[in-house]
């Protein structure tokens, strides 16, 4: 029987067998007093590598934005996001439900603001106005299909939030996905934006975790809201022994799961029965059009033949790449693709 193929995210990855020992080995503490040596060490790589004076480790990137809006931000503050931002549209409301603000969603070419748009929507604080304490960025976007932000653009953005008082929080979730597609490091992405998060749940594979980057008075703030939303862990070093792994060993081979993706589509492309942009394909993920086909008889089709699929809307697929996708699952992807085109 042929392996399960599993497209639906880089969110599925299995962690590594040397994830595995070094969880057995890591040595523990309470991080929650401050005392989980392993843990520590996690937070001083991320700093280093994003080049940020402090981090703190959480159980997910959902929890790092959250905490992000709660430390940036007052209730009934104004937040500029763009318009699929993943805080927006795919954290359950938590901005509005538990950081009390009002995003404001703006239009975007594949995920990047327009600087002069923010400019005009920086709202002063008045009696008739919420102010705009925030602007959120995402490098790389999910839903405009793992599209690299470019930095003069993202600068620009920064430039403009500062101009109005804001600060700029960057949702780094696949940020080492965008640090194999350019020949930028996680710190010079990451030195546009006052604070920034990253998985290491995705494409590196660890089981559990991000991180949430920042100042030290940031992150000594932002401690306090983890301890809020119940996001303060006992011997998480189990859990972080996993994420350093994760920073040493996997981001080097991200640039793998980016030519995967480009074949896919490639090879999509050549089959002619579905809409595909080869061009926009910057990283890991494929947003695919099924013009007549249901995207969920697609997805029904593609369970039959042990390939996971993910719909993200009526005529819509998204595929996504990563370590524990290989040469094969691709083209055997593609096979069920031709024979569902046939």
């Amino acid at each position: 029987m042929s392996s399960v193929a599993d497209f639906r995210s880089d969110t599925v990855t299995h962690p590594t067998p040397a994830m595995l020992d070094a969880m057995a080995r890591a040595p523990l503490g309470d991080d929650v007093l401050g005392h989980d040596p392993t843990t520590a060490e996690l937070e001083h790589e991320a700093a280093r590598l994003t080049g940020k004076e402090a981090a703190l480790f959480m159980p997910s990137g959902t929890m790092c934005n959250l905490v992000a809006l709660l430390t940036h931000t007052q209730p009934g503050d104004q937040v500029i996001v763009e318009q699929w931002a993943h805080t927006a549209c795919f954290e359950g409301g938590g901005a509005g439900m538990l950081a009390h603000v009002l995003l404001r969603t703006l239009p975007s070419d594949r995920g990047l603001l327009d600087a002069d748009l923010v400019a005009r929507w920086m709202l002063p604080r008045s009696e008739h106005t919420p102010g705009t304490s925030l602007v959120c960025v995402e490098q790389t976007h999910n839903f405009h299909g793992g599209a690299v932000m470019p930095r003069d653009g993202l600068r620009a953005i920064a430039d403009a939030a500062h101009e109005g008082g804001a600060r700029v929080h960057m949702d780094g979730a696949r940020l080492f996905n965008a640090v194999a597609a350019s020949e930028a490091s996680a710190a010079e992405h990451a030195v546009l934006a006052d604070t920034v998060s990253f998985c290491l749940s995705k494409g590196l594979c660890a089981p559990v975790g991000s991180l949430l980057c920042g100042d030290d008075e940031f992150v000594v703030r932002a401690r306090f809201h983890r301890k809020r939303l119940g996001g303060g862990m006992r011997q998480s070093g189990v859990l972080a022994a996993a994420g350093l792994v994760a920073l040493r060993e996997m981001t080097g081979r991200l640039g793998d799961d980016h030519e995967r993706a480009r074949r896919l589509a490639a090879g999509i492309v050549e089959i002619g029965a579905y809409d595909v942009d080869p061009g926009a394909v910057d990283t890991n993920i494929v947003f695919v059009g099924t013009r007549g086909m249901a995207a969920e008889a697609i997805v029904a089709a593609g369970a039959d033949s042990d390939i996971l699929l993910y719909a993200t809307g009526v005529h819509q697929i998204r595929f996504v790449t990563h370590h524990d996708v290989a040469d094969d699952h691709v083209e055997r992807l593609l096979d069920l693709l031709r024979r569902l085109a046939a």
